[in-house]
């Protein structure tokens, strides 16, 4: 078999193994959480973020008897589906199926520890937070992990990977589209820093069935063709093997949900998507292909700017996809609008990617 051949299969076994694999343990993932009734048991009380002491930025989630009995951290069959590939390509590594089977295995030094150890740490810090939700433990005032104390991990996480890039890999430069690249020297880590911290902030897009969960397929698609074009096979298949765990997730995450996503899922993505847009020099192509994530985030910050500043809301409420909520529209249109605006802009980011690379 040919060396195109090779990459080709090393991007899709990957990829289906991780979603037959999600769809395998969602069953027993599913058992458990209904077992141990692994959703928020606070009914009338949650965290607000950003002082929406009056209900202007976000809308009580767990307010219906659905909310109530549907468990959280959906997201580990995502986190588990990745993992469980990994593992099992860097055993088929050691060539225990033949020589061609070692050609296959995406766990590389230069490539793929650095966005799987994002990945990990972005699961452990929403795990300790989904954990102490469900358990209904309160640090502070409030119930989970207190924001202040999220924002500081995320800093240190982001300082970490960021350093590393820097100081280990060489990145000093970004690569701006159409134009070149762009010398950022010791500024690069702040950088790094501030996209980091901006993605971890598009959280609060996992507010719906299906929503968040259909973005980052897309978006995380769109990536692994533009790591594939650019011949980082290892990223490439990383990518898909990410797509097939959230298609497992989806498949019982579209509505009627049969759990949600929260931290533990979407930490893991956030983190290891900033990775993936430094690693494959396309970090300003990230807010158009993850445009509707970064929607979600400024109509938030909008709103919170103009109630504080003009005294008056922009949106009906915030975010983004409440206030089409409020304005009338189902929850499956939302979704499924979302889904397509995220799946074109996810080709207008590959397109631009191929073209800006050729120019």
């Amino acid at each position: 078999m040919d060396l195109a051949g090779l990459d080709i299969i090393k991007v899709l076994i990957p990829w289906v193994v991780s979603f037959l694999f999600g769809l395998f343990i969602t069953p027993v993932v599913l058992s458990y959480l209904y077992k141990h009734k692994v959703w928020r048991r606070n009914d009338d009380k949650k965290e607000v973020m950003l002082d929406d002491k009056n209900g202007e930025i976000s809308e009580i989630i767990n307010k219906t008897k659905k909310d109530k009995i549907t468990p959280r951290m959906g997201g580990i069959v995502i986190v588990f589906s990745v993992l469980f590939t990994v593992f099992i390509f860097w055993i088929v590594s050691f060539g225990i199926f033949g020589n061609p089977s070692g050609k296959i295995d995406f766990l590389s030094r230069s490539q793929t520890w650095l966005p799987l150890s994002a990945f990990a740490a972005g699961a452990l810090m929403g795990l300790l937070d989904d954990i102490l939700t469900i358990k209904n433990i309160k640090i502070g005032k409030f119930i989970g992990l207190p924001l202040k104390f999220r924002i500081i991990f995320v800093l240190i996480i982001a300082l970490l990977i960021g350093f590393w890039f820097y100081s280990k890999l060489g990145y000093s430069q970004v690569f701006i589209p159409f134009y070149g690249y762009y010398e950022l020297s010791y500024l690069f880590v702040p950088f790094f820093v501030t996209v980091f911290l901006a993605t971890f902030a598009t959280s609060n897009i996992d507010g719906l069935d299906g929503l968040a969960g259909g973005v980052m397929a897309s978006v995380y698609s769109a990536f692994g063709f533009i790591a594939f074009y650019k011949q980082l096979f290892d990223i490439s298949a990383f990518c898909f093997v990410v797509v097939g765990g959230i298609l497992a997730f989806l498949w019982f995450n579209i509505s009627p949900a049969r759990f949600y996503m929260t931290e533990v899922g979407y930490n893991a993505l956030s983190f290891a998507l900033v990775v993936i847009a430094f690693a494959t020099d396309t970090v300003f192509l990230l807010p158009i292909v993850a445009v509707m994530l970064y929607l979600t985030l400024a109509s938030t910050v909008l709103q919170v700017f103009s109630i504080r500043v003009f005294k008056r809301r922009i949106f009906k409420v915030a975010p983004l996809h409440h206030h089409f909520e409020k304005s009338g529209w189902s929850e499956t249109q939302i979704v499924f609008r979302y889904w397509i605006v995220s799946f074109i802009s996810g080709i207008l980011g590959v397109c631009l990617a191929v073209v800006s690379i050729r120019i």
